[in-house]
């Protein structure tokens, strides 16, 4: 109990640390500006998730569901909001990506490994449903870089879930 109470209080000091260099809340993540007019190429993208995505005005967004049952024993899916997906903008060597990405409640851990370790920084983790079987967690993420990085990036996360990654 002891050592539990003394990572407890390391994570407090932590953030006490740093509040305390930063009065003030950042008003951006300081990535600067995308470029006016975004050119994402989403061929390169396609290849990398094996499906076609759809575009938009320069912007590129892949979508990959899965399935669960909800407690009427339906099943739901991708049209119904159960799907990882992710969208581009910027350029080919300057771009974003932002998503939401879907995985069994046992899967969470090594996709959030697998993104963090790959640049993509993760915004949220929640939940969408409620007794549905297999249990669905969601993540939201953000990452910059050149777009076919974010997207292998992306794609080495979902290959991480057994199911997913044959979809």
């Amino acid at each position: 109990m002891d050592k539990l109470a003394e990572g407890v209080r390391a994570i407090f000091d932590k953030v006490k640390e740093i509040r305390t260099a930063n009065t003030q809340p950042a008003k951006s993540f300081g990535l600067g500006q995308l470029p006016e007019k975004s050119s994402i190429e989403g061929e390169a993208i396609s290849q990398v998730f094996a499906q076609k995505g759809d575009a938009k005005d320069g912007m590129y967004k892949v979508t990959i569901g899965r399935e669960t049952k909800i407690a009427c024993g339906c099943t739901v899916g991708n049209t119904m909001g159960v799907n990882t997906w992710a969208a581009f903008a910027g350029t080919s060597d300057d771009a974003v990506v932002v998503g939401d990405f879907v995985m069994l409640e046992n899967e969470l851990q090594t996709v959030l490994k697998t993104l963090r370790g790959n640049g993509i920084n993760i915004v949220a983790i929640h939940q969408h449903m409620t007794g549905e079987n297999p249990r669905m967690m969601f993540l939201h993420y953000y990452g910059r870089g050149k777009a076919l990085a974010l997207a292998q990036a992306v794609k080495a996360a979902i290959n991480t879930q057994p199911l997913a990654a044959n979809n």
